[in-house]
């Protein structure tokens, strides 16, 4: 009887190390595939500012000011076409979207359109990759128009 019970622990310490190296693996394959896609969650930030270009009958640029309470969008990846988040422009045409992933972004704003159907707004898009998970990018300024 003891000889059993003996033969008995031993059996489930090998069984006990198995499931223990089992899950072990598990782990460690868990923890190698999880990459963060592009989106919140992160460290990084992409900032710019927004200018308004009046523009006269003949196309030509009167003058320009910040674009003050605008909205911003931001698309997460290059999976679709619709926005993930937005952000407001302050008094100085400036916006930030920030805690963001490594990844590609797109970030768009609607402009006065001339030559747009039924007076629909056009897309001014800019794109942008967050390389490294503390990443500042300062974009260039995106100019929409208002005609006059």
């Amino acid at each position: 009887m003891c000889h059993q019970f003996i033969k008995s622990l031993k059996q489930n310490k090998i069984m006990t190390n198995k499931i223990y190296l089992q899950i072990v693996i598990l782990m460690i394959v868990g923890f190698s595939s999880c990459t963060k896609s592009a989106g919140i969650g992160g460290q990084a930030t992409i900032k710019g500012q927004i200018t308004v270009d009046n523009i006269n009958f003949l196309g030509n640029i009167i003058d320009s000011y910040p674009a003050q309470d605008l909205d911003v969008f931001i698309i997460y990846g290059n999976n679709d076409n619709i926005h993930d988040d937005d952000a407001k422009t302050s008094y100085d045409g400036s916006f930030e979207f920030n805690y963001l992933n490594p990844g590609n972004y797109e970030i768009f704003v609607y402009s006065e359109c001339m030559d747009c159907p039924k007076g629909q707004d056009s897309v001014v898009i800019a794109t942008s990759t967050i390389i490294n998970r503390k990443d500042i990018i300062d974009m260039d300024t995106i100019h929409i128009a208002n005609f006059i």
